[in-house]
């Protein structure tokens, strides 16, 4: 097996969950969120964040408002819906049980060693 390729389908499945976490954190535009994940170590390009973002928006879970920029052209500023606000609350408690279970299972392997 390739490490590489385990450790990107990871990353990938937790993506869209960090990208609702920085939304339920404040709006933001692409480059803002794509600052916020490569600070965290999670490296993404905007040929996978905007169609992520268009799926969540067709999704209901994010709108957005265009913002005049003074430095280039009008920037597009994304926020949780409500009901993108349920669902990140969700991901938040599924995510800090899935984090539980796995640190369980790591605590029993590494005393069996």
């Amino acid at each position: 097996m390739n490490i590489e390729n385990t450790k990107a389908q990871m990353r990938k499945g937790i993506l869209e969950f960090c990208i609702l976490s920085i939304l339920h954190q404040k709006e933001a535009y692409p480059s803002e969120i794509i600052e916020d994940l490569k600070g965290a170590k999670l490296i993404i390009v905007e040929g996978t964040l905007y169609p992520l973002l268009t799926r969540l928006k067709n999704a209901g879970l994010l709108s957005y408002r265009w913002e005049e920029s003074s430095s280039g052209p009008p920037r597009k500023y994304y926020k949780l819906t409500e009901l993108g606000k349920k669902f990140s609350s969700d991901l938040e408690t599924t995510w800090g049980e899935l984090k539980e279970a796995v640190n369980k299972v790591q605590k029993k392997s590494s005393t069996k060693k």
